[in-house]
């Protein structure tokens, strides 16, 4: 459409629909700055025709997009000279509501909630009295992110649902839809709303693809999916996907939305072990203007570098002031202190981490407060309180579908039932989280659990006497005690009383137990 419209406007000038019409293609391509005249145009078209509320509605389609740009002087301007249009005009119009609708956006943006919540009730009061279902959505998720985030998220999360009947049932403008699915994708990622977030992400998936020059939603689109199937143990995929939104994102020039992909793409780098190419995208995602962080303490601290680590996560959480933020970062920032041994610090961070998750709600940042919690009170020397609270956050990652944050957490409950001198179950969890690890390809987790385990293998050894152990062996390839008596040149009765004693140092009950416990340990 843009090159049809474009080509006519070069021969005739294009009257006011037609250019509203190239402004909205102009805008769904990626062609802000045309977008922009071609609005200004229109209004200025509509006003020697006398339309104030059709010029005033191009007003609105103008100042959203420099607002979301950030040219908010551009925008308060034409946003006045628009009001002045209507109060000159006395006109009783829908587009009253649009004008209250972008001075919403413009304070939620600006961090003054409260007042986003007051003038998209107006502007929605607005458009249910004229039954305009534009400004309805917009109004509806302006209001909906202002409750969730002045703390009513069940009211907020509600209409966001409601606002996204209208934008999958194809009732409102395309880019009405694309800022819908942005924020509404993008509130739920602020409020840990995993099921949400999952199941938005894949609808607008499904709307972009459908339209292959799209260009202002996508980019969003495609770091979100990442961050995604990263969370469910989509790892190859998710490495793809990250690499082609590079891509893509770079050949589009949309700088807003690639430094989230190349974050997004450092995350499974390192998470892989693959530490150089996780650093060159972490600096990429730092040039386009993301924290890079906790990734980069991470990454650090993997490295063996913990005085870098400490210092790195303390200069980002120093720096972030809101929740949302803090959030994000205070699990790494405990798991930095723990191998610091500031435990005091770790304490801390994860209270702080836990009176959050209270307050927002949500099941994924109330398992990885547990998990954080629960790191603590292990290194705390309660091992058993660990236990109790680590199980929980196991159940809720498994019930997320979130597989490395749960391996990670059964590591931890292998590492507090040692702690308590259940090997059994310790080998077990550490055993589970290894082949979780091995699956995703987290290599630095499956080493870690493969040292634990050999360690478990060497304590196991330790735990029983040689003539133990020679008993176990001789049991475990299915020796009856007779036949481990003569081999051994004991009494059945002290081969007897050697089975009793190993019984009760591995916590088994019987000789099948014992054989798959030697087996198990490579005892045999």
């Amino acid at each position: 459409m843009f090159a049809i419209l474009s080509e006519a406007d070069r021969h005739e000038p294009l009257g006011p629909e037609d250019l509203e019409r190239l402004a909205l293609a102009a805008h769904l391509i990626g062609k802000a700055p045309e977008s922009d005249d071609l609005w200004t145009r229109a209004h200025h078209a509509w006003l020697t025709r006398d339309d104030v509320p059709r010029a005033v509605r191009c007003v609105f389609w103008l100042g959203l997009d420099l607002v979301l740009s950030g040219e908010w002087a551009r925008a308060a301007g034409w946003t006045a000279r628009a009001r002045r249009l209507l109060d000159a005009g006395q006109a009783d119009c829908v587009e009253e509501g649009y004008l209250l609708a972008l001075e919403g956006l413009r304070s939620y943006l600006a961090g003054d909630t409260a007042n986003a919540e007051a003038v998209s009730e107006q502007a929605l009061t607005l458009a249910t009295r004229f039954g305009d279902p534009d400004l309805t959505n917009f109004a509806l998720v302006s209001l909906g992110e202002s409750r969730i985030r002045l703390g009513q998220v069940d009211e907020g999360v509600r209409l966001l649902d409601e606002a996204m009947v209208a934008v999958t049932a194809g009732e409102v403008s395309p880019i009405v839809t694309g800022l819908a699915y942005c924020a509404v994708i993008a509130t739920c990622h602020e409020a840990f709303d995993l099921h949400r977030a999952r199941e938005w992400t894949a609808e607008l998936s499904r709307w972009c693809a459908a339209q292959q020059e799209l260009v202002p939603y996508r980019g969003i689109c495609l770091a979100h999916r990442v961050e995604i199937m990263r969370l469910h143990g989509d790892w190859t995929d998710a490495l793809d996907e990250a690499n082609r939104a590079c891509r893509w994102m770079r050949s589009v020039a949309a700088t807003q939305s690639a430094d989230a992909a190349y974050y997004q793409l450092g995350e499974l780098h390192r998470l892989r072990g693959e530490h150089d190419q996780a650093e060159r995208a972490y600096r990429e995602a730092s040039r386009l203007g993301h924290t890079a962080q906790p990734g980069v303490a991470l990454s650090l601290l993997a490295a063996g570098d913990t005085g870098a680590a400490e210092r790195a996560i303390r200069t980002a959480l120093d720096a972030a002031e809101d929740r949302t933020s803090r959030c994000r970062l205070l699990p790494a920032y405990a798991e930095v202190m723990l191998a610091a041994e500031k435990v005091d610090e770790a304490r801390a961070a994860a209270e702080e981490l836990a009176a959050a998750a209270g307050a927002m709600d949500s099941s994924l940042l109330n398992a990885v407060s547990g998990q954080t919690r629960g790191a603590v009170l292990l290194a705390s020397g309660d091992a058993r309180a660990a236990q109790v609270v680590l199980g929980h956050a196991v159940a809720t990652f498994r019930e997320l579908d979130v597989p490395y944050d749960a391996a990670r957490t059964r590591l931890l409950i292998g590492l507090s039932c040692r702690e308590t001198g259940d090997e059994i179950t310790a080998q077990l969890e550490i055993e589970a989280a290894e082949s979780v690890f091995r699956e995703l390809g987290a290599a630095p987790d499956l080493l870690r659990a493969e040292k634990l385990a050999l360690k478990a293998t060497t304590r196991t050894a330790g735990l029983l006497t040689p003539r133990e152990l020679d008993v176990l062996r001789h049991v475990a390839v299915g020796k009856s005690n007779r036949a481990v008596a003569d081999d051994l040149f004991l009494s059945e009765k002290t081969v007897a009383r050697h089975l009793s004693n190993i019984f009760a140092k591995l916590g088994v009950s019987s000789r099948s137990a014992a054989t798959a416990y030697a087996h198990r340990h490579d005892l045999v």
